[in-house]
C-alpha cells in the first residue's frame, strides 16, 4: 500500500484544495513502478511530468513535477522549455512523501509557474544533476489547452436533497477521459470521506452507508485527458471545479 505523508515533513500549507493535489498527485504517481526504457519522462533519476492545469479563482498555469527515490542525491532540477532555455529550478525544500510498502520513499517535487507569454508545445526538458555530477535529462511533450472544469452537478451546489444520494453525477468534460471525486463530510471539520478511484463516466456510485441523513457534504471533480500517456506522461491537461455543497434532510 501506498500512502501520502501529509504532515509537518510535507512541506507545504494543508487545506482542502491542497489535499486534494496531494491525492491527484499520489493516485497519478502510482504507477510509476512501470516505468519503461522507451519512456522519456523516466530515467534512472526517477520521473518527469507537466501538468496544464485549471483551478477556480487563477489563471490557467504549469506544474511540474519530479518524483524520485534518490531524493538524498539529487542536487539540482532544472525545467528547460522546447528552445532548452531554462523556464524554473525545483525547490529541493518543497516536497510531498510518498511512503511505499516494503520500498524505499519517494519524494515529489512539485511547482506551481503561470505560462510565460512565449510559452510554445513541444518538449519539456527536466535536467536532474546528482550530487557526483552525474547528469539526467527527462522529457514530457506539453500541449497549451484549457481542460473545463466539471459543471452540471448533481445534486447541485448548495441544494438540500430529501434522500440519501446513491450516486454524483455531472456533465461530460469536453476533452476529458477521466475523473476523481473528493467528498468531503463539512459536519466532521471538512474531513475528507472518500476518494474514487479514476472514473471513465462523468458519474459515481457511491458506497452505501457513506452519506447520512442530517449531513452536509462538500465534493470536487479532478477532470484529466489521459492516464500513464507515453507522450503527455500522467497527464497533460486538468481541471478542478469549486466545491460543490448540498445537505440531505433528516
Amino acid at each position: 500500500m501506498t500512502t501520502m505523508n501529509t504532515g509537518a515533513d510535507a512541506h507545504t500549507s494543508t487545506g482542502g484544495t491542497l489535499q486534494a493535489i496531494a491525492l491527484i498527485l499520489l493516485c497519478s504517481l502510482a504507477p510509476a513502478a512501470m516505468s519503461s526504457n522507451d519512456d522519456p519522462h523516466y530515467t534512472e533519476a526517477g520521473f518527469f511530468d507537466i501538468h496544464v492545469c485549471n483551478w477556480p479563482g487563477r489563471q490557467q498555469f504549469l506544474m511540474p513535477l519530479f518524483s524520485t527515490a534518490r531524493f538524498n542525491e539529487v542536487q539540482s532540477i532544472e525545467v528547460l522549455n522546447p528552445r532548452g532555455d531554462r523556464l524554473v529550478e525545483l525547490d529541493l525544500e518543497r516536497y510531498r512523501t510518498i511512503k511505499r510498502d516494503k520500498q524505499p520513499d519517494k519524494r515529489v517535487f512539485i511547482k506551481q509557474i503561470d505560462i510565460p507569454p512565449t510559452a510554445s508545445d513541444g518538449w519539456y526538458s527536466a535536467r536532474i544533476t546528482l550530487n557526483s555530477g552525474e547528469e539526467f535529462i527527462n522529457r514530457d511533450y506539453v500541449i497549451r489547452h484549457m481542460l473545463p472544469q466539471a459543471a452540471g452537478q448533481v445534486p447541485a451546489h448548495e441544494e438540500q436533497v430529501m434522500e440519501i444520494p446513491t450516486k454524483l453525477s455531472w456533465e461530460p468534460v469536453s476533452g476529458a477521459n477521466y475523473y476523481q471525486v473528493f467528498v468531503r463530510d463539512l459536519w466532521n471539520d471538512d474531513q475528507l470521506i472518500y476518494t474514487s478511484k479514476l472514473l471513465t463516466r462523468p458519474e459515481l456510485e457511491l458506497p452505501p452507508g457513506l452519506l447520512k441523513k442530517g449531513g452536509y457534504y462538500s465534493w470536487i471533480i479532478h477532470a484529466r485527458d489521459s492516464n500513464s500517456h507515453i507522450l503527455l506522461g500522467d497527464f497533460n491537461h486538468g481541471s478542478l471545479n469549486k466545491p460543490v455543497t448540498f445537505s440531505i434532510s433528516e
